[in-house]
């Protein structure tokens, strides 16, 4: 098979399954972010995140994960950037919400970053609180894109982090295993929101 064909064959797919140490989470990737998609692809067909550690967890907000360097890290290492060598374009797409299960790039901050380009590896998964209708009204003042009403029904009653809304590309969503991101995310943390005891990605695996 030659590399274009391969490059085809892996883009035609859509879900991973996500086994880790609390459960598994099964993810849906958008064809409407295809670079974000074919980079998640690209690295779980290498094996990337195999043996890699939820770094980041903060209750009801989210989990985070996908740096390598977590593979083998010691109890006080502290994550930042760790990743594949690379940054990608952001791809930002208004119709994608930071609703509970949405699938995130993680990246630097606006100071270091205007052009919001995402993390090569690094991801992160939402679990949020539920926001209110007037919280939404306000926050719609301020959007280039107002939420539709289907929008603020969402974060009224599954819920999710309104406030990352146009700030990150989102690029899937969980489609099964919300309970395992709940479970993850009430683990006990540390100062640094990393939690004190690892919970780690087994594999990834790409599903047909």
């Amino acid at each position: 098979m030659s590399l274009s064909s391969a490059i085809v064959s892996l883009s035609a797919q859509n879900k991973v399954l996500i086994e880790t140490t609390a459960g598994n989470i099964t993810v849906k990737l958008y064809d409407e972010t295809p670079g974000h998609k074919q980079n998640f692809l690209s690295l779980v067909a290498r094996s990337y995140y195999d043996s890699t550690i939820f770094h980041r967890v903060i209750k009801n907000f989210m989990i985070q994960g996908g740096d390598p360097e977590s593979r083998t890290a010691s109890s006080n290492k502290v994550f930042s950037d760790g990743g594949p060598g690379y940054t990608l374009p952001a791809e930002i797409n208004e119709q994608f919400i930071h609703k509970k299960g949405a699938l995130a790039a993680a990246r630097q901050p606006d100071n270091t970053n205007a052009s919001r380009r995402s993390s090569g590896s690094q991801f992160y998964i939402v679990q949020g609180s539920i926001y209110p209708r007037a919280y939404l009204d306000k926050a719609n003042k301020d959007k280039k894109v107002p939420y539709t009403e289907a929008q603020k029904k969402v974060y009224e009653t599954v819920g999710g982090t309104p406030h990352l809304d146009g700030a990150y590309t989102i690029f899937g969503e969980v489609i099964a295993g919300l309970d395992v991101v709940d479970k993850i995310a009430q683990v006990e943390t540390d100062r640094r929101d990393r939690p004190k005891q690892d919970v780690r990605i087994i594999r990834m695996t790409i599903l047909k």
